[in-house]
């Protein structure tokens, strides 16, 4: 397919130019994926509409992944795929299945390293009436800069029993004297300065932006020396460096009221912190594994999953995702809520600099909860509630626009 330049965005010297009617890749995901991706649609292009009048639109093309892909082009993750995002460079996609133990490796993890999307960021918020396991939920609002591309996601592993867990167990026998088990699995975790500081590179710059006066790097250096102790490391003398006017570093100086607070945190701590004092955290700075786990729990602490939004950027290209699983024992029913996927597109456009669209989207889910007007995961949970289809949320929040 031929695409009109006027039509697609570009990224130069470091900076997005988005035309009035650039294209967009979507891929609609497995299981509910298509039934999310509708309602999700429906919502986007309303907002779009009533915010610029007909004058901005988005053209929509479809991209392939996942068991979709798999059917009609051989392949679960297509080179023409990976060609089309890096010819437009924004997709927004839905969950796509993942095998475990067995058979294809991530086809989110691969789009993030093929692609060099190295931020993984989730942004963690409460809206008024969602159901919540803990006390003072409205208290919850922090983004997660989670680095997408080393630690033991990189992939680097070899199956027990293998020729190649072999001559990795005796290389570290000979040359180091560290004995493993006879029938081992082994994985690699590389953290690299290189990756540590463009993440908090990002980080810094949404802080400044936003006026987000804390950054925390979240870490397990005090067992992990030499990786997710040289990430804190790493992250916090590129922080000195680059952003030295910007910052106070916690323990050598006071807080100051114009300035970014850094400082770090243990992640196993970290879990009991934001549950027990999470408006205490603005920006959270994590490497991939920790932040996989600390993102999921958090979304818990404000509806789950459902509720959560997620992107992955790089320089210049960009992939938002619903950060749930593919549920496909509800596959096709239209039953499912969309908000991740909404969300993961209120993201989309603040990056496109149409906030002035996901500004309108936010509000119309807001007074769509407190409406109680919901789909059946929350439903369920308020009482008084009215529970509505997929489609009928997506058209609920129309309304509310």
């Amino acid at each position: 397919m031929q695409f009109k330049e006027e039509n697609k965005i570009r990224f130069e010297n470091g900076n997005l130019f988005v035309p009035e009617k650039p294209y967009i890749v979507y891929i609609e995901g497995d299981g509910t994926g298509p039934d999310i991706w509708n309602a999700s649609k429906m919502v986007f292009d309303s907002a779009v509409k009533k915010v610029f009048n007909g004058k901005k639109e988005i053209i929509w093309i479809e991209g392939f992944a996942g068991e979709k892909a798999f059917k009609e082009k051989g392949s679960y993750l297509p080179e023409e795929t990976l060609e089309l995002i890096k010819e437009l460079r924004v997709g927004i996609k839905g969950p796509l299945t993942t095998p475990v133990g067995k058979g294809i490796r991530s086809i989110n993890v691969a789009l993030r390293q093929e692609l060099d999307l190295y931020a993984c960021i989730r942004p963690v918020r409460y809206f008024e009436g969602v159901p919540s396991p803990i006390k003072y939920p409205e208290k919850v609002d922090f983004v997660i800069f989670r680095e997408n591309t080393e630690d033991l996601y990189a992939g680097i592993e070899w199956q027990a029993g293998s020729e190649e867990a072999k001559k990795v167990s005796d290389f570290l026998y000979k040359e180091f004297g560290k004995k493993l088990p006879d029938y081992v699995g082994i994985g690699i975790k590389p953290i690299s300065r290189f990756a540590t500081e463009r993440l908090t590179r990002m980080a810094m710059r949404y802080c400044i932006k936003n006026k987000k006066d804390t950054l925390t790097f979240v870490h397990k250096g005090n067992i992990m020396k030499f990786t997710e102790g040289a990430f804190k490391n790493w992250g916090v003398d590129c922080v000195k460096r680059e952003f030295g006017q910007y910052v106070v570093i916690e323990g050598e100086g006071e807080k100051e009221k114009n300035k970014v607070l850094v400082n770090d945190r243990i992640a196993d701590a970290m879990f009991q912190q934001i549950v027990l004092r999470p408006d205490e955290y603005k920006v959270i700075v994590t490497p991939n594994l920790n932040g996989d786990y600390l993102s999921d729990a958090a979304a818990a602490l404000v509806g789950g999953l459902g509720m959560a939004p997620g992107a992955n950027i790089g320089d210049g290209y960009a992939v938002f995702e619903a950060t749930h699983g593919t549920a496909p024992k509800y596959a096709g029913l239209d039953k499912v809520n969309p908000s991740s996927v909404i969300l993961s597109g209120v993201m989309m456009f603040e990056y496109l600099g149409w906030d002035a669209v996901g500004e309108l989207i936010i509000k119309a889910i807001e007074r769509t909860i407190k409406n109680k007007t919901v789909t059946y995961d929350l439903a369920r949970q308020m009482e008084g509630s009215k529970e509505l289809k997929c489609s009928q949320f997506a058209e609920e929040i129309i309304k509310n626009m």
